[in-house]
């Protein structure tokens, strides 16, 4: 009984910590061309939508925070709709909006927010990139809409892969000037290591960072922000980087193979294993093919072997033909264990065999030694192709 009379005081005081950690916004906005209607903010953890009516331009929204957030605010409340569509950084205290409907995503500007102030600084520093690369973005999306449209219309293979190439040719001449914003991007994380905005950042890029760099940069962000709802995703992110990369034991999986037959990891016990992770639409996985056959015809007699896991979950029909068309059936199948709907009500997916390698960006491929211990990363947050190859003919020898 004293037990049950000291617990419900201890709850309650927690209970009540947590609720007083949260403080008040408000956000007074001034839209530019627009006179009435609605305009909506949707912002983590809460993550539902907040609506604002618009009287004479103007409008207000308030609610909590227990500190910084990003936040999307938006036009049409259908989480599907980008038309009218930005993000921005809010945090507690009173803001001030103006946007101009015409020019939503850039004719905007949030003031009295300190995060919001770092992520305008990285635009700006962005901003001579983005304007060689948005045209050429503008027309990808177009011809990427072509041959979507020619899927539909179910169009020959022939022209459907003329349609891809084209739009693959034009995504290629877009990579140049991303990989310049992402050195930006990194040189702003050196910059401002404990700033939201690098959070932010964080968050999507530590999937693709060695370990090592993932964990220095996390390690640098402050003790709210770790403990805040994106620095939990972001220490979960890290987790499952770590448990794919060297010197971790591989998760033993279990899935049916491609032609039907039960196989797990387990049984490869002994046996050096490439873990290839790909998909039928990711072109450089496709590329990637031919000297991955090149590897196995090498080393499969030496104690190697390839099980590719293929994020195609949603598309088998195109993942079987891919096997057959690139000529890679020559090793074991599997698909990943993807389910959407899991994911949609955030419920944990125990056969998703990417999550226990951390895997958020393809091709990466995981070398397991004999011991079911990782040897080596490539690709996503780890080392590049060559750096394979050598550690291949460092173990079978030339």
């Amino acid at each position: 009984m004293s037990n049950k009379i000291f617990t419900l005081p201890v709850c309650l005081m927690m209970a009540i910590s947590l609720v007083a950690q949260e403080k008040p916004f408000v956000i007074t906005g001034q839209i530019k061309g627009k006179k009435d209607g609605y305009i909506y903010l949707t912002y983590r953890p809460r993550e539902k939508y907040d609506s604002a009516k618009i009287v004479n331009g103007r409008f207000v929204f308030k609610g909590k925070l227990d500190g910084p957030a990003e936040a999307s605010l938006l036009m049409d409340k259908s989480p599907r709709s980008f038309e009218k569509y930005t993000q921005v950084y809010i945090t507690p205290g009173t803001m001030q909006l103006t946007v101009d409907y015409n020019n939503f995503s850039d004719g905007i500007v949030l003031k009295g927010s300190a995060a919001q102030a770092d992520a305008d600084l990285l635009k700006n520093l962005t901003a001579p990139v983005m304007t060689k690369l948005r045209p050429i973005s503008d027309s990808f999306s177009r011809a990427n809409d072509v041959y979507i449209a020619a899927i539909r219309a179910k169009k020959d293979e022939a022209t459907l892969e003329q349609l891809k190439n084209e739009a693959e040719a034009i995504k290629e001449r877009m990579e140049p000037y991303q990989d310049q914003i992402g050195e930006i991007q990194e040189k702003f994380m050196d910059t401002h290591p404990t700033s939201f905005v690098t959070a932010s950042m964080l968050r999507y890029k530590i999937g693709s960072m060695p370990v090592q760099e993932g964990e220095q940069r996390y390690e640098k962000l402050t003790a709210k922000t770790k403990s805040s709802s994106l620095g939990k995703e972001i220490k979960e992110e890290l987790d499952g980087l770590r448990a794919g990369s060297p010197g971790a034991k591989a998760f033993v999986f279990t899935a049916q193979e491609l032609r039907g037959a039960p196989l797990s990891l387990a049984d490869y016990k002994g046996k050096y294993v490439l873990l290839d992770f790909w998909a039928s639409w990711c072109v450089p996985c496709r590329k990637s093919n031919p000297h991955l056959k090149e590897l196995y015809a090498k080393y499969s007699g030496k104690g190697f072997e390839i099980i590719g896991v293929s994020d195609d979950d949603n598309h088998e029909d195109a993942w079987k033909k891919a096997v057959e068309k690139d000529g890679v059936g020559i090793w074991k199948h599997v698909l990943r264990g993807f389910d959407l709907q899991k994911l949609l009500k955030k419920e944990k997916n125990v056969n998703d065999i990417s999550n226990y390698y951390g895997i958020h960006s393809l091709p990466t491929k995981i070398l397991v030694g004999p011991d079911g211990v990782i040897v080596g990363r490539y690709g996503g947050g780890g080392e590049d192709d060559d750096a394979m190859d050598a550690k291949l003919k460092e173990i079978f020898g030339s």
